[in-house]
């Protein structure tokens, strides 16, 4: 019996090992996790001004695109009109001169 005493003892014991090894590796692997979290949140708040430049870069580019296209449009809108009354002034001079000469005909 105090055989069988013994081999429980020394089995509570290994158990006993077993579950603060089991602790201490859970501490372990919860401590690496929340340094590894902080060394994630410090890369990114050191790229945050990467980030924010790389985003106004971009949108500027886009601006730039948008006004030079506004512009394009406008320059042809504005050839197409000067084209229309240069086209029309001949007609515009003829009507006001028939309209003169009718008033000092009249």
């Amino acid at each position: 019996m105090d055989d069988t005493l013994k081999r429980l003892l020394d089995a509570e014991l290994r158990a006993e090992q077993v579950v603060q090894e089991a602790k201490a590796r859970r501490e372990e692997i919860t401590r690496q996790a929340l340094e590894e979290a902080r060394h994630a949140e410090q890369r990114f708040s050191t790229r945050i001004g990467d980030i924010h430049a790389s985003f106004v870069d971009k949108a500027r580019s886009r601006a730039d695109q948008t006004v030079a296209e506004l512009q394009r449009r406008y320059d042809e809108r504005s050839q197409e009109l000067r084209k229309s009354a240069e086209a029309r002034e001949a007609d515009a001079v003829e009507a006001a001169l028939a309209l003169l000469l009718k008033g000092i005909r009249d």
